[in-house]
Formats: C-alpha cells, structure tokens, sequence
C-alpha cells in the first residue's frame, strides 16, 4: 500500500540518537508517506541526521512542542497526518493498521494509548499525572480517551487545520483533545506498545513544572469551553461567604432592630453583589462560547476530507 497522501510529522529537541531510527520506521512502515521532522531549536545534529536518514527537515526556533506541532499543522496538506515523537518510544509498525482503522471508521482523530513494555518505560509519577489530568477532562467535556498526553496520534486533514492551537509546550496535547470533544466528531482510541527510551536518550518532560502548566491549560479551557461552569463555581464561593458574614448580622437586626456591625454587612452586600455580577459574567460568555462553538463546527465541515 503506498501513504502518499499521508504526512508524519516528529516535532522534536536534541533526539540526534534516536530520530534515524525513527526516520526509518516511518519510511519502512509507511511507504511513501512524507516525513517531516520539526527540530524544535536542537542543539545537537538532529537535523543533519534526520535529513540523513530521508527526511524532510523543518526548524521551529521558538522553544516548545507547541510551536512545533502549529507550524507543522500550517504545513502540511497531506489527507492525514501521523503524530509522533522522535524519541523512539512509540512502536511504528502500529501505524499502518492504526492508519486503516482510522480510515475504515472514518475517524478525525485517533489517540494511540501507551501500553509500557518496562517499568522505566513510563514512569509512576508520569502514568498518576496523565491520569489525574485526563480525567479532569473527562469530567469537566466528556470522557473518551484514557490517555490525553499521548504523543502518538492519527488525525484528519480538517480536524489539523480547524485546531486554534494556542499552547506551547506539552499541553497541546489537552488542547488537541478538548477540541475534538467540543467539535463532537468522531474519534477513538487504540493501544499501542511503549517502549522504554534508548540509552542515552532522556525525557522533555518535567513531571511537576509540566504538569502544572497542563493543569493551568485545563483551568483556561475550563473558562473559555465550559464558562457557567467556571464561573458559577466562584460565584457560589462567594454567595457562600455574604451568606456565612451577613447572616449574623441579619440575625443581630432582627433580635435589637438595629446594624451595629457595618463593616461586615457592607462586606457581605460586597460579596453577594460580586456573586451575582460573575454568574451574570457567566451567563454572558456562555452565549459567546455557543457561537464560537458553532463557527468552529462549520469551519471544520468546510474543510474537505
């Protein structure tokens, strides 16, 4: 079977030990496909070994997979578009039939779930975040994926270029999902092998500092995809706290006729106005998600297959 209308994108940083193997799997397992490597800014010879090795070779100097994985989405033209990282830890003799599967199921994004092979393959810290994080999503649009932050994925020509990608770093991977949720198109989930990193070869991935800016990530998304929510949260936090203070002061003017304690009615006043005024800011950009929602949807339908 020759991929010719399939693109395989590797955005990548300082992975001069393993992007030739990877590099090669794809060329050997994908037939024909293009495969373009983002060098993410390396400071090492992944761009001369990976052009090397056969493959199309493009810099993003601005620091961050997000940025790389954007300017690969502007790229690329190609029907679908394989999503893998360079440091050879995903299996590629997967993709072909992970490739089919999407396309027999017309499917506009399919998440490849990593199944380790050894415990040093997917670290305990990692497995409890993805975890932690993915079902935080799962709560707050649906949940339909077990493993969010997987690098290996299947997508679409129109879901790429519909995605109003925003991030910079490893939360792209969130964004990628909640897009696809909020769209409701048809996506799925596959398991694929992990293996563990070759020897030399060390993660991007800081456990706690990305872990924290994918959980900011979800917390804005959180805003602009799910505002009533977002803010009737602190909006009852708030009609809490005029309750809890103005309602000793409501009980004093009831028993003597008379508010001797200003300061905590004005606060609670403050503080029930304040709650009215974001549920009020929340029912408001609800409205305003309705209709970005709907623009999004119809400029993915635009987009041919």
């Amino acid at each position: 079977m020759n991929y010719e209308n399939v693109a395989v994108i590797v955005p990548c940083y300082n992975e001069e030990q393993t992007i030739a193997q990877v590099v090669e799997d794809a060329r050997k397992f994908l037939p024909g496909a293009r495969i373009y490597v983002y060098d993410n800014n390396s400071t090492d010879s992944t761009k001369i070994v990976a052009a090397r090795a056969g493959a199309i070779v493009r810099s993003e100097t601005r620091q961050g997979k997000g940025f790389a994985i954007r300017k690969s989405f502007i790229d690329t033209k190609e029907d679908y578009i394989i999503m893998i990282d360079g440091d050879d830890t995903y299996d590629l003799s997967y993709a072909p039939e992970a490739l089919n599967y999407a396309i027999e199921n017309q499917l506009d994004f399919l998440n490849l779930k990593r199944v380790a092979t050894g415990t040093a393959a997917y670290r305990r810290g990692h497995v409890l975040g993805n975890k932690v994080l993915t079902g935080a999503i799962g709560i707050l649009f649906g949940r339909q994926i077990d493993d969010m932050l997987s690098g290996y994925k299947v997508l679409s020509k129109r879901f790429v270029k519909s995605f109003p990608a925003s991030s910079s770093g490893f939360e792209i991977e969130t964004e990628l999902l909640v897009h696809a949720l909020e769209l409701g198109i048809p996506l799925g989930e596959l398991e694929t092998v992990y293996k563990e990193r070759p020897e030399g070869s060390f993660s991007k991935l800081s456990t706690y500092k990305d872990g924290a800016r994918i959980g900011v990530t979800i917390m804005r998304l959180c805003q602009v995809e799910r505002p009533i929510l977002f803010f009737s949260i602190f909006s009852a936090f708030f009609a809490i706290l005029s309750l809890i203070i103005g309602g000793g002061v409501v009980a004093e003017y009831f028993q003597t006729g008379f508010v001797q304690r200003f300061p905590s009615a004005f606060l609670a006043g403050f503080l029930g106005m304040t709650s009215i005024v974001l549920m009020g800011v929340g029912l408001t950009l609800d409205l305003v998600q309705r209709t970005r929602s709907d623009l999004k949807k119809i400029a993915f339908l635009a987009i041919g297959h």
